[in-house]
């Protein structure tokens, strides 16, 4: 993955480092939304001094350049999310795994009429317990990795 790694973060304006394809091949590499601590453990497994001010710090500037999202979806609890088209998102109050749901399979009506507000941005938490077996992905996540969208381009 080293060489598609590497070509994201060229695509994205960022300076390809060892410390940089560490962190990015864990987050980039996963259909999970994994908080700092969660990458930098699994980082370090490729790159053992890795530190974990550089993984908050590589993290914020993947953010910083549109290659992540940053997610509090949970108590406070910031994850990074690789999908960066638009979509939302099912907490499984069970298990606490965040999945992704394609931007169609929910219907917001009127964000962009809210009186008062200039919405930017939007996406919806749903939150529950997942059914069926909890190995087998979700019918509506990420699978394809391009979740389908009918949402306005301008909203991300």
């Amino acid at each position: 993955m080293t060489s598609r790694t590497r070509e994201a973060l060229l695509a994205h304006g960022i300076q390809p480092s060892a410390q940089r394809l560490a962190v990015a091949e864990v987050v980039l590499g996963t259909d999970r939304h994994p908080s700092a601590d969660e990458v930098h453990t699994a980082a370090r497994h490729k790159l053992p001094t890795l530190s974990r001010a550089t993984v908050y710090n590589t993290l914020n500037l993947f953010v910083a350049k549109g290659l992540l999202r940053a997610l509090t979806v949970t108590s406070g609890r910031v994850v990074f999310d690789p999908l960066t088209t638009p979509h939302h998102h099912f907490v499984d109050e069970a298990s606490g795994r965040i999945y992704d749901l394609p931007w169609n399979a929910l219907e917001v009506r009127h964000v962009e009429q809210l009186e008062g507000f200039e919405v930017h941005d939007y996406q919806v938490v749903v939150r529950g317990r997942r059914r069926g077996p909890k190995s087998a992905p979700p019918a509506t996540g990420r699978g394809e990795r391009g979740v389908s969208s009918t949402s306005p381009s301008s909203k991300r």
